[in-house]
């Protein structure tokens, strides 16, 4: 179903750079926040716009790592990485407050189905 699919080493070596990512969507995300509020009912200044179009960039650049972007409120910074675990396709499944990758979840489970790793895929 998906191109690509991570080993836990394989999504905890890519890390670094989708916590940079996701560090940058959520900041842009927080300054388009505060020009909306400081905007009101006024025409969004241009910025608006161009940090919107940032964040369309930066979803592309995880896509194109083979992550996908989850958080949708952009409260989190939620990333789910395709894998396979016990023969069942899953996603692994990082927080931008978390140091490390620790949990997965089935396809249609979503977050609140996260469960820990296996330590054994962990090595």
């Amino acid at each position: 179903m998906f191109p690509k699919y991570f080993t836990p080493k394989e999504a905890t070596k890519r890390l670094p750079l989708v916590k940079k990512i996701v560090g940058d969507i959520l900041a842009k995300v927080h300054r388009m926040r505060r020009l909306a509020e400081e905007y009101d009912n006024e025409e969004l200044p241009v910025e608006y716009y161009d940090l919107e179009a940032d964040i369309s960039v930066h979803m592309r650049e995880l896509e194109n790592l083979g992550c996908f972007y989850k958080d949708w409120n952009f409260e989190i910074g939620l990333v789910d990485f395709p894998a396979i675990v016990n023969n069942e396709e899953v996603f692994l499944c990082w927080r931008s407050d978390e140091e490390n990758l620790r949990w997965y979840h089935g396809i249609e489970e979503g977050y609140a189905g996260r469960r820990l790793i296996p330590q054994e895929l962990l090595g």
